[in-house]
């Protein structure tokens, strides 16, 4: 049997992003994401509810969301489900937590910045795909900051 694991999110940034590097140079950065439904219950009353997801975004994707990804921006995010599992200190009890790894961002709105050549309502799509340099803008120089094959780095010194 086929499996499917594909997640794709439109929501605004709810914190700005924090890029961090691993000791083998990888960037790793984590943003949150607060996605709104609207909606109208049987007897008219309208409804809006919040859900706040967790995006895990390593190598280009974290340097760009780093630079770009400001709290309250709008973004666009395809990539897939991981459980991450441990043991509470405080409790002993094994935990568990749904998160998204990004592998493909699209910043949505207007840029901020005032960048030259910048038009209102554009949109700057990147993917974790480093051979592609972002649009509308020169790349810079590429370093290998790809994450390791299980996406973990066992020195991560945060």
């Amino acid at each position: 049997m086929a499996n499917v694991n594909k997640v794709i999110l439109i929501g605004n940034v709810t914190r700005d992003p924090e890029v961090k590097f691993t000791s083998k140079g990888s960037a790793v950065t984590d943003i949150g994401l607060a996605i709104n439904r609207n909606y109208t219950l049987d007897n008219g009353e309208k409804r809006e509810e919040t859900t706040f997801v967790d995006v895990e975004l390593w190598g280009r994707l974290a340097e760009i969301a780093g630079e770009y990804a400001k709290k309250g921006r709008p973004i666009y995010i395809e990539g897939r489900l991981r459980m991450d599992t441990w043991d509470d200190k405080a409790s002993g009890q094994k935990r568990s937590r749904m998160k998204v790894v990004g592998e493909n961002l699209q910043l949505l709105g207007a840029r901020t910045g005032g960048s030259p050549g910048a038009q209102s309502g554009e949109n700057e799509s990147y993917d974790s795909n480093p051979s592609q340099p972002a649009p509308n803008r020169t790349a810079p120089p590429q370093r290998p900051v790809a994450p390791p094959a299980n996406e973990a780095d066992d020195d991560i010194p945060f």
